[in-house]
């Protein structure tokens, strides 16, 4: 609990270096990762597309904040609310991509995830007995596939 206000004054800095105004709050969760959360007027710059900034922002944030902490830990940033909105957002296309592989017999595929997009649709789906998932591909062309389970 004690490094909290470091982290935060580490975001800070970050943030004014990129000329970005913003309120950066920090908690810690259960299993002892720091959560940074970040409110701005420019949280499309700060996401990106489908998030990529703000991954890259999390990595760059997680090198800074080990180095100055001197021990490795893990930092995850969220950007107003759309890891919330990202997060149902996967859900919904889980779902959608579920129903399509049933009804039509056929594999469903969804590209373009990271890998933390991938691990929220494996879990949305984990509960469906009428379908499996499975990463497929390496790197940036690795791909998702819905497949429905033959009975």
């Amino acid at each position: 609990m004690e490094h909290i206000e470091k982290v935060k004054e580490i975001t800070e800095d970050v943030l004014k270096r990129l000329e970005v105004a913003g309120v950066v709050t920090v908690d810690m969760d259960e299993t002892g990762a720091y959560r940074v959360h970040i409110e701005t007027e420019e949280t499309g710059l700060l996401i990106g597309f489908h998030g990529r900034t703000m991954e890259s922002l999390q990595v760059v944030l997680g090198i800074l904040i080990s180095k100055k902490l001197e021990s490795w830990v893990k930092v995850y940033v969220n950007v107003g609310d759309y890891r919330e909105k990202r997060e149902e957002a996967l859900m919904h296309m889980a779902v959608a991509a579920a129903e399509r592989a049933v009804t039509y017999g056929k594999p469903v595929e969804l590209a373009s995830l990271t890998a933390s997009e991938r691990r929220v649709v494996h879990l949305t789906l984990a509960g469906d007995e009428r379908v499996a998932t499975e990463s497929v591909g390496e790197g940036m062309n690795r791909t998702l596939v819905v497949k429905p389970k033959l009975s």
